[in-house]
């Protein structure tokens, strides 16, 4: 696959959780609007960092690509196919190309299994179906190999998790994702349970694993410093939908959108007179119910440049600039 082609694409993703209100006699049905039509696209080899504040619906987006969600709307197309749509057999095929890195180290190993257990098993999975044909032999050399690759001695392979720190144990969870060969590696927040010094050395590893095996990152975490280190291009998301997408330089030099820039300067700067001289912005009242459904734009309540057209009217991701795409009227061509 070139490199300018796109090895995911993700249109009008939707993820509608349903609920019953109201009394038993008088019960009425809701639905969560966590994702709410996202659109994004990622280029084999680059790492789209996708960050906002918790609750607006990135980690729900991570698990509706990678299928653990089944969407409510929407297309996820990885080299070309729609996972979505397809048969449970070829989506299990079709998650070899594509793994996932869990947040909770502590939480996404089984802790009854040895560490050659946790590393191996998604090759036992695959080689079980007839997806891939490997030996118990070839298995625990590529156990080896993978341990040693992420920062742990192959003595450490009949270990139990909980005899590891925080970040060897996430070090597993890495080389568990690697065990396929996979394209695409899904993040959703790897580094948030680790200490700030561990976290750099993660990060570290994951890029150095980029570069080796040419992989592809969708990255999540709160962190504006860490999806900064990390990220080509982020995608910026707030009440279920993408706001702004750029390069990342572009991103943190000039910021577009209204929440986009609330977002970053929360975020502080290592420089105290810099600190001390640059705006704040302070964004008014609460984020809208999840429960609500949109007729306009999501940042409506707490923007202080809202339009009249904003209220019932949604505006769509529209380019700014080269690589840049803002969904805000203020950037928008007068109608």
């Amino acid at each position: 696959m070139d490199n300018n082609e796109n090895l995911l694409e993700v249109r009008g993703l939707k993820m509608h959780f349903p609920f019953n209100t109201g009394s038993l006699w008088t019960k009425k049905k809701g639905y969560i609007y966590a994702v709410d039509g996202v659109d994004l696209s990622i280029k084999k080899g680059e790492t789209l960092g996708l960050v906002g504040e918790s609750g607006c619906g990135k980690s729900t987006t991570l698990r509706a690509v990678a299928q653990l969600h089944k969407p409510t709307a929407g297309k996820v197309m990885l080299k070309g196919k729609n996972l979505v749509t397809l048969p449970k057999h070829e989506l299990l095929a079709a998650r070899k190309d594509m793994q996932i890195v869990f947040q909770d180290p502590y939480a996404s190993l089984n802790p009854r299994m040895t560490t050659r257990d946790v590393i191996a098993e998604p090759m036992r999975i695959f080689s079980k179906a007839g997806l891939i044909t490997m030996t118990k032999v070839e298995i625990d050399e590529r156990v080896e190999q993978l341990m040693e690759r992420v920062g742990l001695s192959r003595y450490f392979k009949n270990r139990y998790p909980h005899e590891f720190s925080g970040g060897q144990r996430q070090r597993i969870g890495i080389a568990r994702a690697l065990a396929l060969r996979p394209d695409l590696v899904l993040c959703d927040e790897p580094v948030s349970a680790l200490d700030v010094s561990i976290q750099s050395q993660i990060l570290n590893l994951f890029k150095d694993l980029q570069d080796e095996f040419g992989l592809t990152y969708m990255f999540i975490a709160h962190d504006l410093a860490v999806i900064q280190y990390i990220s080509t291009r982020i995608a910026v998301m707030y009440l279920g939908v993408i706001v702004e997408i750029s390069d990342s330089a572009e991103l943190y030099k000039k910021p577009l959108h209204p929440y986009t820039q609330a977002l970053l300067s929360a975020a502080p700067i290592p420089d105290p007179k810099v600190e001390k001289e640059r705006k704040r912005i302070i964004l008014t009242g609460d984020v809208p119910s999840p429960d609500r459904k949109r007729t306009g734009c999501y940042f409506y309540d707490r923007c202080s440049h809202r339009m009249d057209k904003c209220k019932n009217s949604v505006p769509t991701l529209k380019e700014a600039g080269p690589g840049h795409q803002v969904a805000c009227y203020l950037y928008h061509d007068p109608a």
